[in-house]
């Protein structure tokens, strides 16, 4: 969360390539607490955000931005504070902090009339953070929709080989059961990585993906991370043809492409 520069692009809600991809596409915008390139002692906190010490500075001028662009394209965009706020605390403050910061993002916007956000409470979905996801949720008036991101690491993280359904029933049964039970739901971030010795085995993963969808209550989005994480056997990339081609089946799968409201 940068004050927005002529040389810099990080912090600034809606640069011209973000617009152009909206063109087509609903965009999902992840806005974190962070001034790029600062020491960890120069990064906001929570509770300088809470206070309004970044308003005119920062959060003013993209909401104006936001709203702007609302106005002329006639379209909404969702919208994330700190995104897996879990894996935050406490460098960035307190549980209770963050729930401050959050609604007082949310409320300069509103009061500013950037009415076309979807507010967009994004968790990890890691069940051993269960007490930080119920501390750290601001609350159904300030959320619109949740979502959590959960992988298939494999070697990445020493896991065992999860199947798509093995890293989504507990994390969605979980939030509808403590959480929200009819909020809108988004696998804002899912992926697998691919197992050397099995080269078409993330194809299979994949495949399983539009069944799995079904079956989960009140999932509305999913968005496939391609992305190598940092770290050795980190890489969730799609690895080979075979798994392209199951992807290009999954997005193409009817349920997958309903008709946006």
């Amino acid at each position: 969360m940068s004050a927005v520069t002529e040389t810099r692009l990080e912090g600034q809600l809606l640069t011209e390539q973000e617009q152009q991809v909206g063109e087509d596409r609903m965009l999902l915008l992840s806005w974190e607490s962070k001034r790029w390139g600062g020491t960890r002692a120069q990064q906001p906190t929570w509770k300088e955000i809470a206070a309004g010490d970044l308003d005119e500075s920062v959060i003013d001028v993209q909401a104006r931005r936001v709203k702007e662009y609302g106005e002329r394209t006639g379209k909404k965009v969702f919208l994330s504070f700190d995104l897996e706020m879990d894996t935050r605390t406490p460098d960035n403050g307190t549980p209770a902090d963050y729930v401050r910061a959050y609604r007082h993002v949310h409320d300069r916007f509103r009061a500013l009339g950037a009415d076309n956000v979807v507010w967009t409470w994004i968790i990890t979905g890691y069940l051993n953070h269960t007490d930080l996801f119920e501390r750290m949720y601001p609350g159904d008036d300030y959320v619109d929709w949740i979502g959590y991101n959960q992988y298939n690491y494999y070697l990445c993280h020493k896991t065992e080989w999860l199947s798509f359904a093995q890293t989504q029933y507990a994390s969605h049964d979980w939030i509808r059961a403590h959480i929200s039970d009819d909020k809108p739901l988004m696998l804002s971030e899912f992926g697998s990585a691919s197992d050397p010795e099995r080269p078409g085995r993330q194809a299979d993963w994949y495949a399983e993906v539009p069944r799995v969808l079904k079956d989960l209550d009140g999932v509305k989005a999913a968005l496939q991370w391609n992305y190598r994480d940092p770290g050795p056997h980190c890489d969730l990339a799609v690895a080979n043809d075979q798994a392209w081609d199951s992807l290009r089946k999954v997005a193409a799968d009817p349920y997958l492409n309903q008709p946006r409201a």
